[in-house]
């Protein structure tokens, strides 16, 4: 009788066994953002279809958007740490402090494109010269393209900033429209569409993708697009839980990672803010303003004041500064 048990229980046991050995390690992937969003489109689902795909059954990859694991965009990286979350979508400049070297990526006029900005970025981090990643597995970081403004009141020069509340995403971003004249308001994207409909403040920076994909286009009906800064963004995985996968989810999330997440960025989006960029143009009751070279010169020249000041903080900053030249001086020859 025993024997005829055993039979029975030890194959059952075995099987039970392996197939809790075949389940894949869920990884739950935060964003904060709508999923109609196109960072979402283009971005964030195609690198979990692609890991997912890849992963021979190791790993699954779960998106969670529209802020279903934590709405507040500045929590994002510590949710990441705090294991709310695997993987997020991190605005940098929400987290003051954690990835403070940033902002040399942010000063104002560096960056022609989000080409320019995403290659660079990307390179700094995998390359160690930016600190503050040292708990992160970077799975993807990227450069919006440069700001612009966008307003309820007619804006047809700088000059037209003066006094004007405006939305920043960050330090440096404030800075600049300090050195323009603005007042700067620091606030989360998801709120500003709101605010300016209130007229709690008068509009905000933004780059094309932003500007449809969160309401601004809805509550601005004036678009100077002059060339401010750029957004580092990212999408980042815990450390610990990376290198704690089965050697093949490792494998999979290395090969959609990197340069290859920032390739289906810069396509996706610029193609997407050219479309915008044009729609916008066409729309009734919207006034589109393109500076000449002479006034994008003139604006520069001041910004340049923000840049010299960010790097007599110290000798870091100046090194920083160097790097990003010498990155940048090499993606514009092709290397």
């Amino acid at each position: 009788m025993l024997r005829r048990i055993l039979r029975v229980i030890v194959p059952a046991l075995a099987l039970a066994s392996f197939a809790a050995a075949a389940e894949p390690v869920k990884l739950k992937f935060a964003i904060f953002t709508p999923d109609k969003e196109m960072t979402f489109v283009t971005t964030f689902k195609s690198f979990a279809d692609a890991v997912n795909r890849d992963a021979q059954g190791a790993i699954q990859v779960e998106l969670y958007p529209n802020g279903a694991l934590g709405r507040n965009p500045m929590a994002q990286a510590q949710m990441v740490l705090d294991g709310v979350a695997d993987i997020a979508w991190v605005v940098a400049s929400y987290t003051p402090g954690r990835f403070q070297e940033n902002e040399v990526l942010e000063l104002p006029g560096l960056f022609r494109d989000l080409r320019e900005a995403t290659l660079v970025y990307t390179r700094l981090v995998a390359s160690g010269a930016l600190k503050g990643y040292e708990d992160f597995y970077p799975v993807g970081t990227f450069g919006t393209a440069p700001y612009s403004v966008h307003m309820r009141q007619p804006i047809s020069s700088i000059a037209d900033l003066k006094g004007k509340k405006v939305r920043t995403s960050g330090a440096t971003d404030a800075a600049s429209l300090k050195s323009l004249g603005a007042v700067p308001i620091g606030m989360p994207i998801t709120e500003v569409a709101e605010a300016v409909s209130r007229g709690t403040i008068d509009g905000s920076t933004a780059h094309p993708s932003v500007l449809f994909d969160f309401g601004l286009v809805r509550v601005t009906n004036h678009h100077y697009l002059t060339r401010l800064g750029i957004v580092p963004v990212a999408i980042l995985m815990n450390r610990k839980k990376y290198d704690a996968l089965p050697q093949a989810g490792k494998d999979a999330i290395a090969r959609h990672s990197g340069e290859v997440s920032g390739k289906n960025f810069i396509e996706g989006i610029t193609r997407y803010n050219e479309s915008l960029v044009k729609k916008l143009q066409e729309m009734p009751n919207h006034t589109v303003v393109v500076p000449s070279q002479a006034e994008n010169e003139a604006t520069q020249k001041v910004l340049n004041g923000v840049i010299d000041e960010w790097a007599a903080k110290s000798p870091r900053n100046r090194e920083l500064l160097e790097t990003v030249r010498r990155e940048i001086a090499k993606v514009r020859s092709g290397g």
